[in-house]
């Protein structure tokens, strides 16, 4: 089973007495483990999709399933309960609390909800999290102590604390240079092997892209072509 489903999906935002479609009938599927980027230029519905994906926003019309559940018919505590239990987000801005230092960034998530843990277990899980990210010797540091991919990392851990199934990345590299990228890229990418968490990118770097085992491209709110590699397939369908 798909552990996310798109079908026939549009989005239509007002602007005034205007509807404008930014999604027009998107279709595909993401399976477990996946490491996928939805690519395309700005205004191509990219991150509409990723809104859509993570319980942000609601179709105007289609489905969008997460581990089989339809999202339009859940309630608002039920949305919040799988944001909480299966959604991670990175974001571009890095989204961290100034007054948090990088150990208490990450463990804020499972302050939030009921996560059934244990004080040692939970401070066990962030020490881990913190040096498979590489900021033990920052863990007591703020945000405005360290450098952009820092900040970064620390919101990788975060973004991992609940254990989620899917993490969804909204350009996480585009506020970095292109060397400390291609590290939080890199990091992404062993922590999906590692944990087989589920990485759906938004983004316009094309080093995601080449390293991504699902791509998307997207086109004017349609999908336009999407490529699936794999050690047992690799494919190409135009839309």
């Amino acid at each position: 089973m798909a552990i996310v489903k798109l079908t026939d999906v549009h989005k239509s935002y007002s602007l005034g007495k205007i509807e404008v479609p930014a999604v027009k009938g998107v279709s595909f599927s993401i399976e477990k483990g996946d490491f996928i980027s939805i690519a395309g230029p700005s205004g191509s519905g990219k991150s509409t999709i990723l809104n859509l994906i993570g319980c942000i926003d609601t179709p105007t019309a289609g489905i969008v399933e997460i581990e089989g559940k339809q999202t339009s018919g859940l309630s608002d505590r039920d949305i919040t309960l799988l944001r909480h239990r299966a959604l991670g987000f990175i974001f571009q801005s890095f989204n961290l609390i100034p007054v948090l230092n990088v150990f208490e960034n990450i463990e804020f998530p499972l302050l939030l909800g009921d996560t059934p843990i244990s004080r040692p277990e939970r401070v066990q899980w962030i020490e881990h999290l913190i040096e498979e990210v590489g900021l033990s010797d920052w863990r007591k540091h703020r945000p405005n102590e360290l450098s952009g991919g820092q900040r970064q990392r620390v919101a990788i851990a975060r973004a991992l604390v609940t254990r989620p199934a899917i993490v969804l990345a909204d350009e996480p590299t585009a506020n970095l240079d292109s060397t400390t990228g291609a590290a939080i890229i890199g990091l992404m990418k062993n922590m999906n092997r590692e944990l087989s968490t589920t990485f759906i990118f938004s983004t316009h770097d094309q080093t995601i892209v080449r390293i991504a085992d699902h791509v998307i491209e997207l086109h004017d709110g349609l999908v336009a072509r999407e490529v699936r590699n794999s050690a047992e397939e690799s494919h190409v369908r135009t839309h």
